[in-house]
């Protein structure tokens, strides 16, 4: 008799190579990846990037501030999906206690910052820190829809109103 499986056995399910990176201990590695650039990032804007926007000429001074927002708003959106990746990897919440939490976790940054007049004139230091901001972001946006599906499409007013997108991360980053 043939013990083996075959593909229309029910029974057999495909490896969701996702799920093996989210929830296991290859997940670490993502993890230390994505809270050192948080770090290094943090470092670099309250030491050497302040002290080079300060000797910016004023028109690309202004285009480092926007962009540094940028980066640190897409930053924290890493970082608070990590951290709840981690809680549920840890048991900490439920699988759709994240599913929940994470609605407000934004990973779709499309602003094309490299495409923008002047910036190229940033710090090189800075421009690294964007570039490998944005990657880091993408890998875990894929790995998002990979993990819980594609429920982060938002509506047309939403997209509409960055101003109201800005105060919901805010409250975000301050709720309790």
């Amino acid at each position: 008799m043939n013990n083996r499986t075959t593909d229309t056995d029910e029974s057999v399910s495909p490896v969701r190579l996702a799920e093996h990176k989210a929830f296991s201990r290859a997940f670490q590695p993502l993890f230390n990846e994505g809270m050192a650039l948080v770090d290094e990032t943090a470092t670099y804007l309250d030491g050497e990037g302040r002290q080079s926007a300060r000797e910016l000429p004023k028109s690309i001074a202004t285009l480092y501030a926007a962009e540094s927002m940028r980066l640190t708003t897409r930053l924290m959106q890493v970082a608070s999906w990590l951290l709840l990746q981690r809680a549920v990897n840890e048991g900490d919440m439920s699988r759709s206690q994240v599913e929940a939490e994470k609605r407000k976790v934004r990973l779709d940054s499309h602003v094309a910052s490299r495409e923008t007049e002047n910036y190229g004139a940033l710090p090189e230091a800075f421009r690294d820190l964007a570039e490998r901001a944005k990657l880091l972001e993408r890998r875990i946006a894929l790995l998002d829809r990979e993990l819980y599906g594609n429920d982060m499409v938002r509506t047309e007013r939403e997209q509409a109103n960055p101003v109201g997108e800005q105060i919901n991360l805010l409250k975000t980053a301050f709720d309790r």
